[in-house]
């Protein structure tokens, strides 16, 4: 099993899935990498706010930032070689980059915010009290943090 490496952009902590308004892609993609790890897949996660030395020592990492810019970011590595770059991917990807068999999808997000936008732009108009068209919510944890963070985010 080939060891897969995430370089993600700049978040608030090591998964971004913290803080007031969490992106529910990088949940989906949390529950993914936890799942991976289960599988026996080996996972390593460098963030560009908490780790730029990782980005800097990795040749080919450091090289695609140059001629790309953080747009490239995340950048999925597996076995050395690139093998996604600018958007988080799916769990049925990272287990057949892994070796994985069988993947069952992700349950934890159906879709982005940006596909929920798109599936109400393209729906139907029906009425304001329609639940189909009210946006997705995502319960956050509200439960008192351990004292000694240095950061009131996580």
């Amino acid at each position: 099993m080939a060891k897969m490496q995430v370089y993600d952009p700049a978040l608030c902590c090591s998964t971004g899935v913290c803080g007031a308004e969490v992106d529910p892609t990088l949940v989906r993609f949390a529950a993914d990498l936890e799942w991976l790890g289960k599988q026996g897949g080996e996972v390593r996660r460098y963030n560009l706010a908490q780790e730029p030395t990782a980005f800097a020592l990795n040749a080919l990492v450091r090289h695609t930032l140059q001629q790309e810019g953080t747009d490239c970011l995340p950048l999925i590595l597996v076995g050395g070689e690139i093998v996604s770059r600018g958007r988080y991917p799916a769990r049925n990807e990272m287990a057949e980059w892994s070796g994985i068999v069988a993947a069952p999808e992700s349950s934890t997000v159906e879709a982005t915010p940006k596909e929920q936008a798109n599936d109400r732009a393209a729906a139907p108009a029906s009425g304001a009290g329609d639940a189909r068209n009210a946006p997705a919510f995502v319960a956050l944890d509200r439960s008192p943090r351990p004292r000694g963070r240095s950061s009131d985010c996580c």
